[in-house]
């Protein structure tokens, strides 16, 4: 694993940063707020209004289905008003539905847990498996079956550092908010006002695990079809892993996820989503990962199908998929604060390059920026993409901006080193453009992107608007039809995530920051919704 080091100003401390992927490093979280000095931000094209006090909080908790129901925990205060505050009981072992209600909010207080843990497969009653999830039986004969249903408006936060929401297998999520009343998870320093545009890693985050098929086996093995693997970091444990790649953990749809990514466990921190063994029957749509300690979010196996997606101030990657993971993700922005993050993309499999199956990522109508060549960057994945590994990536319809930066490394090691292929993809490089590590060259990586051909470009000149929306020389460019590389993808007649002004797909739902603007209708980042 390799390591790397900054300062960051904590108190008086020094923290030594590590990471969370598979073989990579990422920045650490605190119980508190992280200060970091970057560079003037771009000016923003439409102001956010300032928040108002206008809620009081709710007169008691609502009831729910579990037995357990929610403790009501008093109220708490901050620049919008103030909140009745209801505690999710530890494990929620009844589906329960959590309602908006105005004036209040839902705390973890911990690791919250939906359902307990089914095990590898649907068990049975001549072959129980042992529970992973604390609070629960240690012997199971079923899946719980518990879904979490949580209504468009509501807001979750996280008491502690350690506090995240534990979505075990053979359960599942139900969190779908719409482009007017998005869910928002995000930690207790955003109640109480202390978060400016540097805040990040004050609580966990959103794990959904299921029974996808993983590589790098914490029990098991992937020669046997027995592999499964342990959240990284988790006091307890947080298994997943199976035989099933359509797997259903639910729904998340207009969500943001805000100020996660707190060190669980030595080195180990969770990002605003992590998806773990997830399958194709699983829903991802319209969900923002905001100033996440670690990465945007990260896929470790199974199948994920996944639109609209936005990173922003990932402190490390802002997408990384591994561990034998079969990706599918279309209308993807990716905006890291200026001077911080690591890679836009890290792509790889694990240190086991023998292990099937290999990593498979397939990324169409992307826009990724990396305004200048990162702090954490110089001492790790070195560009602003990385794919090695045992994988195999394919871009489409895409645009890759790192003016101050090599765009592309390839890392060649192993028996089958990691592939890539481009289609209607422009960069924006500095003048080295590509890398090549582990038997790879850069005039190796240099062909296997293949400017000139395949509508391809590294000598791209953006004139994109807002920051992220398409202008005249994006628009220029000739789209290759998604379609035909898998089935789950829409037919696009354009590159990048936003084709113009009218394409308003990121607003409302979206919360701003300096890193990024999403217009009037999105409120501050720093703030609560109000409404």
């Amino acid at each position: 694993m390799t390591k790397k080091l900054w300062p960051l100003a904590l108190g008086c401390s020094t923290l030594a940063l590590a990471g969370c992927g598979p073989s990579d490093i990422a920045s650490p979280g605190s119980s508190g707020s992280v200060t970091i000095n970057n560079p003037a931000p771009a000016p923003t094209p439409s102001p956010t209004p300032t928040p108002v006090s206008t809620v009081t909080a709710a007169a008691g908790c609502p009831t729910i289905a579990d037995a357990q129901g929610l403790t009501d925990g008093g109220t708490i205060s901050g620049p919008t008003g103030s909140y009745r505050v209801c505690t999710l009981p530890s494990v929620i072992k009844t589906s329960s539905t959590l309602p908006k209600v105005s004036g209040l909010l839902y705390e973890l207080n911990g690791r919250v847990n939906v359902g307990c843990d089914g095990g590898f497969r649907a068990p049975t009653a001549a072959a129980p498996v042992t529970s992973t999830t604390v609070g629960c039986s240690t012997a199971l004969t079923a899946d719980t079956n518990v879904t979490l249903t949580i209504a468009a408006g509501a807001i979750l936060y996280g008491k502690t550092g350690q506090s995240w929401l534990a979505v075990n297998r053979g359960n599942k999520i139900n969190a779908v908010g719409t482009a007017t009343q998005p869910i928002v998870f995000t930690s207790r320093d955003n109640v109480l006002g202390l978060n400016d545009d540097t805040s990040q890693g004050q609580w966990g985050g959103v794990v959904l695990m299921g029974r996808g098929i993983v590589t790098d086996c914490s029990v098991g093995s992937v020669a046997s079809g027995t592999c499964e693997r342990d959240t990284e970091g988790s006091a307890d444990l947080a298994r997943f892993g199976g035989a099933d790649n359509t797997y259903n953990a639910g729904r998340m749809s207009f969500v943001q996820i805000r100020y996660s990514g707190f060190v669980l466990g030595a080195d180990k921190e969770l990002q605003a989503l992590t998806t773990e063994g997830i399958g194709s029957g699983t829903t991802l749509d319209h969900i923002q990962a905001h100033n996440s300690s670690d990465d945007g979010s990260e896929f470790f196996g199974g199948a994920i199908n996944f639109k609209y997606y936005i990173a922003t101030g990932a402190d490390d990657d802002s997408l990384d998929v591994d561990t034998g993971a079969q990706g599918n993700f279309q209308y993807v922005l990716q905006l890291p604060r200026a001077g911080r993050g690591d890679a836009l993309f890290e792509i790889d499999s694990n240190g086991f390059e023998s292990d099937t199956p290999r990593t498979k990522l397939n990324v169409a109508n992307f826009t990724a920026i990396q305004p200048q060549t990162s702090a954490d960057n110089e001492a790790a994945d070195l560009a602003a993409s990385l794919f090695r590994g045992n994988s195999d990536t394919t871009l489409v319809n895409g645009i890759l901006l790192a003016p101050s930066n090599e765009c592309v490394r390839m890392n060649g090691s192993g028996t089958t080193p990691a592939t890539l292929t481009a289609r209607s993809v422009v960069m924006q490089c500095n003048a080295t453009k590509y890398l090549g590590t582990g038997g790879y060259t850069a005039t190796q990586v240099s062909s296997f992107f293949g400017s000139g051909s395949n509508n391809n470009n590294d000598a791209f000149t953006p004139s994109l608007t807002r920051q992220f929306i398409d202008g005249a020389n994006e628009t220029a460019v000739t789209a290759t039809d998604p379609k035909t590389i898998s089935s789950f993808f829409d037919t696009t007649t354009w590159i990048g995530a936003v084709r113009n002004a009218s394409d308003t797909w990121y607003a409302g739902w979206t919360c701003n920051s300096a890193t990024a603007n999403f217009g009037s209708t999105s409120s501050a980042c720093t703030s609560l919704p109000t409404t």
